[in-house]
């Protein structure tokens, strides 16, 4: 063993076990270093948590910290010391103070000791600010441009408030939001870079809010405020909801502090001024964007003013807003069709397109987008179902334009104009992909010897860039693009070893507890926007998500916040329940499952409802046990054991042989990866699944609830070689069947398309939807190697065992825990395993 701080380079034969904890001497001459508040917010202004968490990394040279103190003061007042405290905790340190108020502003710093004793200096500090945490806190009132428009269009309005600044500006802060999506000027510089603020809640229930430092922006004599306002989710139009147009609204607050102590409020009344006429004549999230340059912002006239504030709560928002995370080039240019160019940008994505190029005046040029062509090379577009999807653009002068969307995004990998002047020859320049998701900091990366296993490492992240926009959707092209339950909690695992998604999981769970139904199931889809099936998988996200979220960050607060939440869905399932089975329930079953009759699978409902109820209870168990809530734990532990064991004698006979329902795939891997079964029953289970896969020619005959799971099972029931065979096969239904396709993302359907049969049904056929790329987690916790333990959670202890297998040289995993970086990778080297593992400070690994 070769030793480089914590680096550590094993060599073992083949197949042998490795079992190593892992530590080194140093000394703790440095600082703690990477100071963060809450789900790891750095120096953040407008927090939105009145009782923080504190937490901090440790130098590279230190092996474990034994103690911590933390000092929090406010203008240079000591506020809070935690004490010298004994122990080895750095992530998430609740604070022991008052709690925090509007406005607050703080610093704080940290110091440890380390295995040695020896303590280290202080950290540099770090500060935050508290946003307006309560409805109270605002002046504002609601605005808009009086009425005299058609809102079926969509349109957007904008607003102003010219204001006169008399004295040295100290700080400023402008706290926003709206009944819509907005676009902030001042002085007509841009304050926000984020889009689609402030996002997609349930709107009678929260709407977060935004905080923005404009004090550089402002200037001594006269000033101007403008906001550009869209409809977005509150006044757009959504699928599968009846839809009653409204207008968008503001509501806006700039607070100014001066330097000699005076302060002045800017708000949002009567004071404005609105139009609805402007470039943008209509911005739609489906349809796309109407833009006429010729029809400059006019027609300025009063607002209409509601100074009743609603009973939704105004609130902080928990985690990072839209941004431009990339551009991606256009790689090829071809005319299928005379006059219309297609733009190929190489990869399917999210976000828009953003024109460079030369026009001339009164010319409409029509953008048109697509995931796939057609065998003549012009666009696909009939799985974008009622979406349109369009931008046009018409020019007001002649020359070069450089444009892009407002309150519109597109899923695309190929970009259509027409409408340009006869013998144009159109350059790659002139398109640009802007790539639009919520601002989630990258955290992992997986490589290996396999160019296809890399290609579908690619499809994963760019599928959850796709449908990481304010909120986990499905897909994000079609006349859909919603939050369900069902994809979301299955690829949840996948998403946080690649980003740092805990404040997004987090904020969307809040959704959910507010849209759970008063019987305790959970809609389809979050936020909740049409009838919900009360499908079990679907349901569960209550329950599995949280969990997730909680082995990942360590973060008991995930688990407390949505106890309750958890209770209620079991709650449900209890109150469908007889002698501890479901006997009817209407679901989605093993959504999209390859060769089944129906879009449900062959799965049974009342199969798969006890079955996730029995691990819905035994989450719940494991939850209660983590918060010390020991009679609620030893309750639902009994409650589970007691839907298992039902769910056992119902559907398994005495050779672990499925009875009174289809033997699936599914069922046996459900059944195994929940632990419904009794130890002698575990390993026959698994050998009828075994001989399942087989009868399928070694495929998958799994949807969106067994595929998450059945590799993984066949792993842990020593089937290993098979695991991997399904990972690599390559023909349907495989994860490498659709990049042999030409895939650049996962699909909704195993068969969206092949390039033998084409387009699978235009009815349902994303080319970007993520729930079977949850085979990711496997991917990094076994190929790889690199594990979280459900009972050090957070990464404080780390599970490094790689499966070595033959399709593969070497394998390598990284990731940015909440301690530091952890990496796990192995390579075949001279007929032996070579390991390269390093592990952070302030944890173990075995």
């Amino acid at each position: 063993m070769k030793v480089n701080k914590r680096r550590f380079v094993l060599l073992a034969t083949t197949g042998m076990m490795l079992s190593a904890m892992v530590g080194l001497c140093g000394c703790a001459s440095s600082r703690a270093i990477s100071l963060t508040v809450g789900e790891g917010f750095v120096e953040p202004v407008g927090f939105y948590d009145s009782t923080p968490a504190f937490s901090w990394k440790l130098p590279d040279d230190v092996v474990r910290q034994t103690t911590y103190q933390i000092e929090v003061t406010k203008t240079g007042v000591p506020l809070w010391y935690s004490g010298l405290v004994k122990s080895d905790q750095s992530v998430l340190v609740p604070y022991g103070g008052q709690p925090f108020a509007s406005r607050d502003r703080a610093e704080w710093r940290v110091r440890f000791r380390d295995e040695n004793g020896t303590e280290s200096e202080w950290s540099n500090p770090a500060r935050f600010e508290l946003g307006l945490l309560s409805n109270t806190d605002w002046k504002a009132k609601w605005i808009h441009p009086q009425a005299g428009v058609d809102l079926k269009k969509e349109p957007v309005c904008w607003l102003r408030r010219s204001f006169r600044i008399e004295g040295k500006v100290e700080r400023a802060r402008l706290y926003v939001t709206a009944r819509g999506c907005y676009e902030l000027q001042l002085n007509r510089t841009p304050v926000n870079h984020d889009h689609f603020a402030n996002g997609w809640t349930t709107y009678k229930d929260r709407i977060d809010t935004l905080t923005y430092d404009v004090t550089p922006q402002l200037q001594s004599g006269d000033n101007r405020l403008q906001v550009t306002l869209g409809t977005g989710w509150y006044a757009g139009r959504l699928n599968f909801v009846t839809w009653q147009p409204k207008p968008a609204e503001l509501l806006l607050q700039l607070e100014i502090t001066y330097a000699d102590g005076t302060t002045d409020m800017i708000v949002s009344d009567e004071n404005w001024e609105g139009t609805w006429q402007g470039p943008i004549v209509s911005s739609s999230i489906y349809d796309g964007e109407v833009y006429d340059a010729g029809k400059p912002v006019s027609g300025w006239g009063p607002v209409a003013v509601n100074a009743d504030l609603g009973s939704e709560r105004l609130t902080p928002k928990p985690f990072a807003p839209v941004c431009e995370a990339q551009v991606l080039s256009v790689k090829e240019i071809t005319e299928p069709a005379k006059g219309r160019y297609v733009f190929d940008l190489g990869q399917n994505m999210v976000g828009w397109a953003r024109l460079k190029m030369p026009v001339r005046k009164e010319q409409t040029i029509t953008i048109r987008f697509a995931e796939m062509l057609k065998d003549d090379g012009t666009l696909y577009t009939a799985n974008y179902r009622g979406a349109r999807s369009t931008d046009t653009y018409t020019a007001a002068e002649s020359g070069t334009i450089d444009w892009e969307p407002h309150f519109t995004f597109h899923g695309f990998r190929y970009v259509e104009l027409s409408g340009l002047p006869a013998k144009t020859k159109p350059q790659k320049d002139w398109v640009e992909g802007v790539v639009l998701h919520s601002d989630l900091k990258t955290t992992g990366s997986f490589e290996s010897s396999s160019a296809m296993l890399n290609q579908l490492q690619s499809n994963i992240t760019w599928g959850w860039r796709g449908n990481s926009l304010d909120i986990p959707t499905d897909c994000p092209q079609r006349d859909e693009r919603m939050g369900w339950t069902g994809d979301a909690q299955v690829f949840c695992a996948t998403a946080m070893f690649n980003t740092d998604s805990q404040a997004f999981w987090k904020s969307w769970l809040e959704t959910m507890r507010g849209d759970q139904a008063p019987n305790g199931s959970i809609p389809d889809v979050i936020p909740f926007m049409m009838q919900s099936r009360n499908s079990p998988g679907w349901m569960d996200a209550a329950t599995i998500i949280p969990w997730t979220v909680y082995v990942r960050s360590g973060d008991t607060g995930v688990l407390s916040d949505n106890f309750e939440m958890m209770e209620k869905l079991v709650g449900f399932y209890r109150s469908r329940a007889k002698d501890g089975l479901i006997p009817e329930i209407y679901a989605y079953g093993d959504w999209l499952q390859p060769y089944a009759k129906r879009n449900e699978g062959d799965t049974p409902a009342p199969l798969l409802a006890t079955a996730y109820y029995a691990y819905s209870a035994q989450i719940l168990a494991d939850s209660a046990a983590v918060l010390r809530r020991k009679e609620e734990a030893n309750r639902y532990a009994e409650e589970a054991a007691s839907v298992k064991a039902a769910f056992a004698k119902q559907y398994f006979d005495s050779s672990a042989k499925i009875k009174n329902a289809p033997e699936t795939q599914t069922a046996y891997a459900l059944a195994l990866a929940f632990g419904l079964l009794p130890d002698n029953l575990r390993e026959k289970a698994a050998d009828h699944l075994v001989q399942l896969v087989h009868d399928a020619d070694d495929h998958l005959r799994t949807g969106f609830l067994g595929t998450p799971y059945i590799v993984d099972v066949l792993d842990r029931a020593g089937h290993s070689d098979l695991a991997a065979k399904l990972l690599f096969t390559e023909s349907y239904p495989s994860w490498f069947f659709s990049i042999n396709q030409g895939a650049t993302t996962l699909w909704e359907r195993w068969n969206s398309y092949s390039r033998k049969d084409g387009f699978g049904d235009a009815g349902m056929n994303s080319f970007n939807h993520y729930a079977y790329g949850a085979i990711g987690q496997w991917i990094y916790e076994r190929i790889a190697g690199l594990s979280p333990d459900p009972v050090n959670p957070g990464y404080k202890h780390i599970l490094i065992r790689p499966l070595i297998v033959p399709q593969l040289d070497w394998a390598h995993a990284v990731l940015q825990t909440p301690y530091g970086e952890v990496s796990s990778g192995w390579k075949k080297k001279n007929g032996k395993i070579e390991m390269d593992i390093v592990v952070p400070p302030n944890t173990t690994a075995t």
